[in-house]
């Protein structure tokens, strides 16, 4: 089965230029616990919930002055559509992600979480196994 099969193509994005209030306010809105940041539809960095407390509240940044750029984790993985969801499994247990956005022509359509594995009955083992390796602890 492909990405594209079970992937949510209603994505809400940001640009590095919105603010980290504007972004969360956005996050509570449609119930998401990140939200990608695009430039011209290709996607160029991640803002999840953690990113916001982390990098934003913890170290004391002014949420209204701080824009997304400055949060954001830029050292993403992604899928394509046409991609395998094991191997889309593998990708996000490997890298300790549990959003991966897909892209198409380098452009951002859809995002898939561990959550939209975990409800197919075929990947219910990936799902399982991707969230175990996400949750190991990793040791600098």
């Amino acid at each position: 089965m492909e990405l594209k099969s079970i992937m949510s193509k209603d994505v809400v994005a940001v640009s590095k230029d919105t603010s980290v209030d504007e972004a969360a306010q956005l996050m509570k809105q449609h119930d998401i616990g990140c939200i990608p940041v695009c430039e011209n539809d290709k996607v160029i960095g991640m803002v999840t919930d953690r990113d916001i407390v982390i990098r934003g509240v913890a170290n004391k940044s002014d949420d209204k002055g701080t824009t997304c750029e400055e949060i954001m984790s830029k050292d993403l993985v992604v899928g394509s559509v046409n991609m395998d969801v094991h191997e889309a499994a593998k990708i996000m247990a490997d890298n300790q992600v549990r959003r991966l956005p897909v892209v198409e022509n380098g452009k951002l359509v859809g995002m898939v979480a561990l959550g939209d594995l975990a409800v197919e009955p075929d990947f219910i083992n990936e799902a399982g196994d991707a969230l175990n390796d996400i949750s190991k602890p990793v040791h600098h």
